[in-house]
């Protein structure tokens, strides 16, 4: 009997390997439990559990609760896990794309697609193509008509980026979009989708002398085009967030209003955008999707 649930457990192996820039590299899993693997939006987000440190391959049971049973492990005998996006999906052929940002031996999922060559096996939590129900993992939800829409993004979430550019322009009437993505440098950029009321922005580091990564993202919205805060700005109370504890995570209410917001990157830089632009500016935080992808120094147990 098919399962039905939203998520399960798929096993995969990288079978290509290609570097889109000098930190970014594209590994292509594949294996026949692709097949049954779904995406429901640009930035679906998936779990992959990575091999131990001793090359112990993951064995995470593809059960409904498989994290109660993730969680039961103690935290030094845990599979590495890691959050990612599907870059692109071809059930067809078996096939999904995973872009990995390269910093090093400074983590697990670093190291691994650093070090990896086809053949080597992974497990990936996913959407389930026979879901009787979607299921969540993604924040891009926009209205059907938005009269302005501002991205902004670094590096690790570029890959959620270009899938959100590549829905847009796909439209028959693109909305207007307002897009700043901070990377390291020239080498760092890659080809995005454009339209006639695209601005496309590249923050480059390298050309401000290598800043914390985030630090160019927080200075880009004094050239952002935001609506009118209605008198708002100043009078908003701001629910304190311990970043080294907790992600950073405010989302969107779904509707019909004329701005939206998507923007995801190092987590102090979207609590400084967070506070810019609901205290100090007065948008409607129902406008506005917040998300810290990763913390600047940390890495996560």
């Amino acid at each position: 009997m098919p399962h039905t649930r939203p998520y399960r457990i798929f096993n995969a192996a990288c079978a290509r390997l290609e570097d889109i820039t000098p930190h970014l590299r594209r590994v292509t899993f594949a294996g026949p439990e692709i097949a049954g693997m779904n995406t429901w939006a640009p930035d679906q987000r998936i779990k992959i559990f990575f091999p131990h440190e001793d090359g112990r391959l993951p064995q995470m049971p593809d059960e409904e609760d498989w994290y109660a049973t993730y969680k039961a492990v103690p935290v030094k005998e845990r599979v590495p896990m890691r959050t990612y996006t599907i870059r692109r999906l071809r059930a067809e052929r078996q096939e999904v794309d995973v872009d990995f940002v390269l910093h090093g031996e400074t983590g697990p999922a670093s190291r691994w697609a650093t070090r990896a060559k086809p053949g080597d096996r992974v497990q990936i939590s996913g959407p389930n193509r026979q879901a009787t129900e979607i299921g969540g993992g993604f924040e891009w939800k926009p209205p059907r008509a938005p009269r302005q829409v501002l991205l902004m993004a670094d590096e690790t979430a570029l890959p959620a980026l270009v899938g959100i550019l590549e829905q847009l322009a796909a439209r028959e009437d693109p909305p207007p979009c307002q897009v700043f993505a901070e990377v390291a440098g020239r080498a760092d950029t890659i080809p995005l989708p454009a339209w006639p009321q695209l601005d496309l922005d590249w923050l480059l580091r390298e050309n401000h002398g290598d800043p914390r990564p985030g630090t160019l993202l927080v200075k880009a919205l004094d050239r952002a085009r935001l609506p009118s805060g209605g008198g708002s700005a100043g009078g908003v109370e701001l629910a304190p967030i311990d970043i080294d504890e907790t992600v950073p995570w405010e989302l969107a209410k779904a509707g019909e209003g004329e701005f939206y917001a998507w923007i995801a990157g190092e987590s102090e830089a979207i609590m400084a955008i967070r506070r810019i632009l609901i205290k100090e500016r007065g948008i409607d935080r129902a406008q506005l999707n917040l998300m810290g992808y990763w913390r600047h120094g940390k890495v996560y147990d």
